[in-house]
């Protein structure tokens, strides 16, 4: 029974490591599209905007199975310091950190994302430009602390992802900005 036990929390917390990650990628994917206004529609964006904070929000949820299933899990021993403290893991310490520094961010992201309407947008936006290094260490943790990572589907899955990601990056980037419309000045009074 012990072993059961344990084959299901390593199993448990590798898949909820990958449902987070799917579940990041797909609400950055959203996220960009939005911004890029590829998705429009009459009355729509606040829906759509809704479906990009759910996303983050059980992103969130899945990291929080995954470090629950690791802090269960026998085989290898990670406790509060080692699921919290960058560098602080016997296995593969620089790995870990990744996925550590990674959660950081996703929490800030998402904390904010919740608070937006009671906070400056200037703040929001600046923390929540760090999606993309936040996807950037939960990539490069999934490849290096995963064990995964040889696996075919996971290479095409995170290959898909990184270039949607890129690829409305750059769209996002090159596209141009939105200005306010401006008010026609009014011309003045001539006596005639």
């Amino acid at each position: 029974m012990v072993f059961a036990s344990s084959q299901l929390t390593w199993y448990v917390a590798r898949s909820s490591g990958i449902v987070a990650w799917a579940l990041l990628t797909a609400g950055i994917v959203w996220g960009l599209a939005l911004s890029t206004r590829l998705v429009r529609g009459r009355g729509a964006s606040a829906r759509l905007l809704d479906v990009h904070t759910f996303l983050g929000s059980l992103a969130v949820v899945f990291i929080a199975i995954h470090l629950l299933a690791l802090w269960a899990d026998t085989f290898v021993y990670f406790g509060p310091r080692e699921l919290f403290v960058p560098m602080a893991s016997t296995w593969r310490p620089g790995a870990v950190a990744w996925g550590i520094v990674a959660m950081y961010l996703l929490v800030a992201v998402q904390v904010t994302s919740w608070l937006r309407r009671h906070m400056p947008r200037r703040v929001w936006h600046t923390i929540h430009l760090t999606s993309i290094p936040l996807f950037v260490l939960a990539t490069v943790h999934g490849f290096t602390a995963g064990a995964d990572r040889s696996n075919a589907l996971m290479q095409w899955g995170a290959f898909v992802g990184t270039l949607l990601v890129v690829w409305l990056l750059m769209l996002r980037v090159i596209a141009p900005r939105r200005t306010p419309a401006r008010r026609p000045r009014a011309e003045p009074a001539t006596a005639g």
